[in-house]
């Protein structure tokens, strides 16, 4: 572990190779698991004012959970997630034609509806934040279900920070990834 500005950085991030493989998961992280997305608490209004435009590209079951359960939900320990679809899939979740698991948030994103990708925490999967009193804590996290993304990130010589570099600039700013960035080359001498 190591500090940058507020947060401490676990060396996993620079250590581990990663790049999403969706031919071989299928987008597994949006349908597996037992919670929806975590949300930071900016994120909320975003999502209100999002979702009418986002609804048109979601499938029916996600709307009925949204419309249902609300945008977002609130757990039992106060922590903020993205619904489910009867406790499965993220109610954001929509399928290509090979059956590949995607965002609806993120197509409208891509299709140029909206100018805001999707929460945070799932851009910067496999990356998860801990938030604490003084700092958070950037953290790599395993899931079996991403074996083939380490896998590919191996082969390619990709690791976790630089596969993660557009969504953690956007959570921490150009500074702090430059610092990440003069660390890890500390790291690999």
């Amino acid at each position: 572990m190591f500090q940058l500005g507020k947060t401490i950085v676990s060396e996993e991030i620079i250590e581990r190779d990663f790049v999403c493989n969706l031919s071989a998961c299928k987008g597994a992280c949006c349908i597996d698991g037992e919670a929806g997305a975590p949300l930071d608490e900016s994120e909320i209004q975003i999502l209100e004012e999002v979702y009418p435009i986002v609804k048109p590209y979601l499938r029916k079951e996600g709307i009925e959970a949204i419309e249902k359960q609300g945008v977002f939900i609130k757990t039992d320990f106060d922590d903020l997630e993205t619904p489910l679809i009867e406790g499965a899939d993220c109610a954001y979740v929509i399928f290509d034609e090979k059956g590949t698991a995607m965002c609806g948030i993120e197509e409208a994103y891509n299709q140029g509806a909206i100018d805001w990708k999707k929460p945070i925490s799932c851009h910067l999967y496999p990356v998860r934040i801990q938030k604490y009193t003084e700092f958070s804590a950037v953290n790599y996290h395993k899931w079996e279900i991403c074996d083939d993304a380490c896998s590919l990130g191996a082969e390619l010589q990709v690791p976790v920070y630089k596969f993660v570099k557009e969504a953690l600039i956007r959570k921490f700013g150009e500074d702090w990834y430059t610092e990440l960035e003069k660390v890890a080359t500390g790291l690999k001498k």
